[in-house]
C-alpha cells in the first residue's frame, strides 16, 4: 500500500476474499477498490498500468460464472450509486452505473416512472446487468441493453467518453453489452416509461401442449414464461399484462412458499444428494403440493417480474432461435427420460425480441432462453457437468449462444461464428484496451484468445 497515493489509500484495501452469490467461484485480488468518482477510476487504472496489472469491475457479484475474477487489481462500484438526472417528458433517466436494481426502482418511482422490462431478480448493478445483455421476458421486448441511450466509459487508457448513438457510435455499441472488457463504465442513461402496474397469471399446463401450441402460447400475453418440472410432463405458463386494476392484497401463503416451497423442499434435496432417485418423486410432490394451482396477482411492475430465486445453484442457460426451441426441449426432455441421472425442477423458458445491440445473444434474432439449474442445498455440491455437456451439445447444435454470465463451454472460434458483430466488438476492444488491463481468464477464453491482437 505504501507504493499508493493517499487518495487510493483511503479507498484500497488488502487481503479482501470476493465470492459470487451462488459461491461457485471466487477470488483473492492483490488490491480491492471501492471508488465513489470517475477521477479515482482513472488513478487506479493509471496504477495498474504503471504496475502492469489487470483490473476488474464487481458490481453485486450474482454472475455465476468468473466473469469478474482477477487476482490483480478489483474494483467495486457499488459507491457509484447517485441519481443524477431525470427527464419525465423524454423519458430518460441518468445514473451512476453502481446503483442495484432494488435501489433503480425506488429511485424510479419516486418519479412515477418504471422499466419496461426486468429480469427475475433486482440484486445486480445497472452496469452489471447490462454487461451481459441480461434479459427479462416477452416477445415484443429485447434484452435490457436496448434501454440504454448514453452511457461514459473510463477505457483501459484512462480516457473519459461519452457515448451515444452520435458520439463515439462504435464505443457504445460495443460497450452496450461490455463484458467488462472494455473499461470501467461510471454511468449510463436508460429509456424508461411511466410506472404501471402487471396483472400477472399462473396457471398449471401440460408439457406437449405447450410445444404443440407454441406459437399460442409465447405471444399470448406481453410477459410470458414457462416453468417445466423435468421427470413429468407438467409445466407452468406465467402470463403478465400491463392493468388499471388495483394492487392485490392477498399475499402469498407463507406455509406453501416459504416453509414447504423453501424450507422442506431445500431438506428434502439435501436427502436427495444421497439417493438421487428421490428426485423425480420429489418433483411431483412439490409440483402438486405447491406449484400446481392457479394464481393471480396484480402489483408495480417490478414487484411482479422479480421471483425469488431460492437457494445457491449451478445454472446454466443459452439463447436459441425462438423456433428451434420446441426441438431442443424435446431432446431435453429425452435425455432426462433415458439417461439415469436425475436433475431439478424447474427449466426456465423465456422469451426475448431481437434486438441490434452486437454482443447480445438476441442480436438479430427472436430467441428463446432456456435455463436449467441444479440446486446446493446448505451450498452443498450436486453432481451436474453430465447434465451440463449434454444440454450445452443441444443448445450448439441449434445454433445457440450461452448467457455471457453463466459459466459455458464455447471457445473463441465458436463465439466468433456465432456473433456476426464479434469482430468489430474485438477490434473496438483492442483500441479502448491496448493493454489488455480488462483482460481475465474469462475473457482470454471466451473473447480474444492467447494473443489479444493475432486477429486484428
Amino acid at each position: 500500500m505504501q507504493s499508493l497515493s493517499v487518495d487510493l489509500q483511503k479507498i484500497a484495501k488488502e487481503g479482501h476474499h470476493f465470492r459470487n452469490w451462488a459461491n461457485t467461484f471466487g477470488c483473492s485480488p492483490e488490491l480491492y477498490f471501492e471508488p465513489s468518482t470517475e477521477r479515482e477510476i482513472v488513478e487506479i487504472i493509471q496504477l495498474a498500468t504503471k504496475n502492469k496489472k489487470g483490473i476488474k469491475v464487481v458490481g453485486s457479484g450474482h454472475s455465476p460464472s468468473d466473469l469478474a475474477l482477477t487476482n490483480d487489481y478489483m474494483i467495486s462500484i457499488h459507491k457509484l450509486n447517485r441519481l443524477l438526472a431525470v427527464d419525465n417528458d423524454k423519458g430518460i433517466i441518468t445514473v451512476e452505473a453502481g446503483m442495484d436494481l432494488h435501489t433503480l426502482h425506488q429511485v424510479l418511482k419516486n418519479n412515477g416512472l418504471a422499466l419496461s422490462n426486468l429480469g427475475s431478480i433486482s440484486d445486480q448493478s445497472v452496469a452489471g446487468v447490462m454487461a451481459t445483455a441480461s434479459h427479462g421476458t416477452g416477445t415484443g421486448y429485447g434484452s435490457l441493453s436496448t434501454m440504454i441511450v448514453d452511457l461514459t466509459l473510463v477505457n483501459g487508457k484512462g480516457e473519459r467518453l461519452f457515448c451515444s448513438t452520435t458520439s463515439n457510435s462504435d464505443v457504445f455499441e460495443a460497450a452496450r453489452c461490455s463484458l467488462g472488457a472494455l473499461g470501467v463504465i461510471t454511468r449510463m442513461s436508460l429509456k424508461v416509461e411511466p410506472e404501471f402496474r402487471l396483472e400477472a397469471k399462473q396457471v398449471p399446463a401440460k408439457f406437449e401442449d405447450v410445444l404443440q401450441n407454441w406459437d399460442t402460447v409465447t405471444n399470448s400475453a406481453e410477459h410470458v414464461r414457462v416453468w417445466w418440472f423435468p421427470h413429468t410432463q407438467d409445466c407452468v405458463v406465467w402470463r403478465a399484462n400491463r392493468t388499471d386494476k388495483p394492487v392485490s392484497n392477498n399475499p402469498p401463503s407463507w406455509l406453501k412458499y416459504t416453509f414447504v416451497g423453501f424450507h422442506v423442499y431445500q431438506f428434502a434435496l439435501n436427502i436427495a444428494r444421497y439417493r438421487q432417485s428421490m428426485i423425480p418423486s420429489l418433483t411431483k410432490f412439490f409440483y402438486n403440493n405447491v406449484h400446481s394451482s392457479p394464481t393471480e396477482v396484480v402489483d408495480e411492475s417490478y414487484k411482479v417480474f422479480n421471483f425469488d430465486c431460492l437457494f445457491p445453484q449451478y445454472v446454466n442457460e443459452w439463447a436459441i432461435p425462438l423456433e428451434k426451441a420446441p426441438e431442443a426441449l424435446r431432446r431435453l426432455d429425452n435425455f432426462i427420460n433415458t439417461s439415469e441421472l436425475k436433475v431439478h425442477f424447474p427449466v426456465e423458458i423465456r422469451f426475448v425480441d431481437e434486438d441490434d445491440v452486437w454482443m447480445s445473444p438476441s442480436f438479430g434474432r427472436k430467441t428463446c432462453y432456456i435455463g436449467v439449474i441444479m440446486y446446493r442445498p446448505y451450498g452443498k455440491p450436486v453432481p451436474y457437468k453430465k447434465y451440463w455437456r449434454v444440454y450445452e451439445d443441444i443448445m450448439r447444435s441449434l445454433g445457440g449462444r450461452p448467457h455471457w454470465a453463466k459459466a459455458h463451454g464455447q471457445t473463441v472460434d465458436d463465439l466468433e461464428e456465432s456473433y456476426p458483430k464479434f469482430r468489430d466488438y474485438l477490434q473496438v476492444r483492442n483500441q479502448m484496451d491496448p493493454n489488455g488491463l480488462f483482460v481475465n481468464k474469462y475473457i482470454e477464453r471466451h473473447i480474444v484468445g492467447k494473443q489479444p491482437m493475432a486477429k486484428l
